[in-house]
């Protein structure tokens, strides 16, 4: 018994992987069209892609990963909480290492990355434990 919810597990971490690297693509391909195309502000162009890859990765890890028959409105207001503690750290942070003015001006594609590792951990246990943690495999 042991051995198969590790195996669980494993899949549902493999699952989220997946997930949140096709998520990372539309973050990383939206933000390079309103950052080097439309020429937006660094955080104006972070904020949109973000938006956009956390309701990619919401909508398929809340079907195929946590298999959840959640509500979807609640879940959601708990992805949103997440969000709200995130989003202006993560844009507190990119802003300090990419604008000169703060003098240490990282490229600002290695800044999104390592924020999306981040985002990529601290999401999972977010939502593996408290967003979908009572409702996980209740779908049909």
């Amino acid at each position: 018994m042991k051995d198969e919810n590790a195996k669980k597990e494993l899949i549902r971490s493999i699952k989220f992987f997946f997930f949140s690297v096709s998520a990372g693509v539309i973050q990383m391909g939206s933000f390079a069209l309103l950052n080097e195309l439309l020429h937006l502000e660094y955080w104006f162009s972070y904020l949109i892609s973000l938006v956009l890859s956390v309701l990619w990765n919401f909508t398929l890890n809340r079907k195929f990963t946590f298999k959840s028959a959640a509500n979807i409105p609640v879940a959601m207001a708990k992805v949103a909480l997440f969000y709200l503690i995130f989003t202006p750290l993560s844009t507190w942070w990119t802003a300090i290492l990419t604008k000169p003015s703060y003098g240490i001006m990282w490229n600002e594609y290695v800044v999104v990355f390592l924020t999306m590792v981040v985002n990529f951990v601290t999401e999972y246990i977010y939502d593996r434990f408290f967003v979908f943690g009572k409702s996980l495999d209740t779908a049909k």
